[in-house]
């Protein structure tokens, strides 16, 4: 089976070829709430799925910080 490797803030993971930014979230364990973006662009989460990664893309899964 081929696979490809994305990186999740800054951490590489191994996933399918065929991944979307929703496998590597599951992938990555984070939970809600949080941002994603694929390559330093914004990605809606009604896209998740739909939205397909590339080998060496680089995903962050930003969580907002409380406090002042």
């Amino acid at each position: 089976m081929k696979s490809l490797t994305v990186f999740i803030n800054q951490v590489a993971y191994e996933l399918p070829a065929t991944a979307s930014l929703q496998d590597a979230i599951e992938a990555s364990g984070v939970q809600p709430p949080f941002a994603a973006a694929v390559n330093l662009q914004f990605v809606p989460r009604s896209a998740y799925a739909q939205h397909p990664l590339a080998a060496n893309d680089q995903v962050e899964l930003i969580s907002p910080i409380t406090g002042g």
